[in-house]
């Protein structure tokens, strides 16, 4: 139990740190280049790791890992991604924390399993009122825009049908490292289709745009700093957390696993002080106080 924490608590703190790397590089890229080159790295890193071919006991399991790339990288990182671009990151941030409640509602819908409880919904209460001062940190407006905050809303309810597969996949006992890594080989399938149509039609569709000038090309790609941040997205956030994370639902348990991501908000508050000298005022202090008293709260028993 205490591996699958700490684990799970290592995923947490660098996802934290994604947005500030995503919104950097979107800057010179468009959401779905920046999804298929952190991918494809994942890809790469993983078979680095582990080059040993994972065999299938039944071909027909591959539904499971193509359903898990297409929910939990494919529909989540791009809808994510858009939604960075159309609306603040405060609003994505509380919206994608909403994860953990899908999570428990589709697990019990399909694994016929009985996660919401009285506390669970109490404890989800207190830490959406967290993750709101965190996000907000004490901006006083809320800026509101349906196209993005809808895709935000889309991203949540896509991570709670990935941690279903997820589930499904580490029951199969199968090495994790090898089942991460096919899972990003169906994600980057589905992805081909899409850079090719970005490369055609991508100039009417500013998320799927797909930059085919060599001397763009050649600019950003000898930035260091861009990179760092497609290293950091794809070799650290993709490869090594997806999989670690991966074992810590196998510990823990998907739903209460899930429920970690609430701490992601706080996090990204707390690098950006200390990377970015923004201030962390009263509101995101007692946010995220808020947000870690939810997180236990929501994992109380009833009797």
């Amino acid at each position: 139990m205490t591996l699958g924490i700490i684990l799970a608590s290592v995923s947490v703190f660098i996802w934290g740190i994604t947005f500030v790397c995503t919104k950097s590089l979107l800057l010179q890229f468009s959401p779905l280049e920046i999804l298929f080159y952190r991918f494809l790295l994942a890809f790469l890193g993983l078979f680095l790791i582990r080059p040993k071919k994972l065999v299938l006991k039944n071909k027909k399991e591959n539904w499971l890992f193509a359903l898990a790339g297409l929910s939990g990288v494919v529909l989540y990182q791009f809808t994510e991604n858009i939604a960075i671009s159309y609306t603040t990151a405060s609003n994505v941030s509380i919206i994608v924390a909403i994860s953990p409640m899908f999570t428990a509602i589709i697990s019990q819908i399909f694994q016929k399993e009985k996660h919401i409880t009285p506390f669970f919904i109490i404890g989800f209460a207190v830490a959406i009122i967290g993750i709101a001062l965190v996000s907000f940190n004490g901006n006083a407006s809320l800026s509101i825009n349906p196209l993005g905050d809808l895709l935000a809303l889309c991203s949540s309810i896509c991570w709670g049908f990935y941690s279903l597969f997820v589930s499904r996949i580490n029951a199969l006992g199968y090495d994790n490292i090898c089942s991460t890594r096919r899972v990003f080989f169906f994600a980057i399938l589905f992805m081909i289709p899409l850079m090719i149509a970005g490369g055609f039609f991508g100039q009417y569709i500013p998320a799927m745009h797909i930059s085919l000038d060599p001397a763009v090309n050649a600019a950003r790609f000898s930035s260091f700093l861009n990179w760092f941040n497609l290293a950091f997205l794809g070799l650290l956030a993709s490869a090594l957390c997806f999989a670690i994370w991966n074992i810590a639902c196998n510990i823990v348990g998907t739903v209460r696993v899930s429920v970690g991501i609430y701490l992601i908000p706080v996090v990204t508050i707390v690098f950006a002080f200390f990377a970015l000298g923004e201030q962390i005022t009263f509101m995101g202090l007692s946010g995220a106080v808020l947000t870690i008293a939810g997180l236990f709260i929501s994992n109380i028993k009833s009797k």
